[in-house]
């Protein structure tokens, strides 16, 4: 383990011996990374088998997290390792694609829609990516598909 992710594990209260558990506030390592876009730490966290289903307090997992700190690095392994990426949040029923759509992370949207992300999907109040789009790129983006 390199020294800075020991550090970022003590840092943040993660055990050194279980790496994937979650801390004594009960936070995932691979969420808090994400969030951080440490894709040093995410990269590690994967090569130790982290649960790709864990979710934060609002039901947002890794992939979230990680578009949420515009990391595309961090998106891309998450990716690669096989995360849910249209997992859905159960407060909102909000995807990854559709947090990036709303929150103007252009190049967030096309990384996810080249992976597959599916657009049609919709929030509990009945929302697409393309309902939220919050800049003309991710609405010109979206509209294409909807063609």
């Amino acid at each position: 383990m390199k020294p800075e992710i020991w550090d970022w594990l003590q840092d943040h209260y993660f055990s050194v011996a279980q790496p994937t558990l979650k801390n004594p506030a009960g936070i995932y390592p691979l969420i808090l990374a994400s969030q951080q876009g440490r894709s040093d730490v995410v990269g590690f966290l994967l090569e130790q088998q982290a649960d790709l289903a864990v979710v934060d307090d609002y039901g947002n997992n890794a992939l979230w997290a990680a578009c949420y700190a515009d990391s595309q690095a961090c998106i891309a392994a998450l990716l690669n390792a096989g995360i849910g990426m249209n997992h859905q949040n159960a407060a909102s029923g909000a995807t990854a694609l559709i947090f990036a759509a709303s929150s103007g992370r252009e190049a967030v949207v096309e990384q996810l829609l080249a992976a597959g992300a599916d657009p049609k999907l919709k929030t509990h109040d009945d929302f697409t990516a393309l309902d939220l789009a919050s800049t003309r790129k991710i609405l010109q983006l979206l509209a294409k598909l909807e063609a």
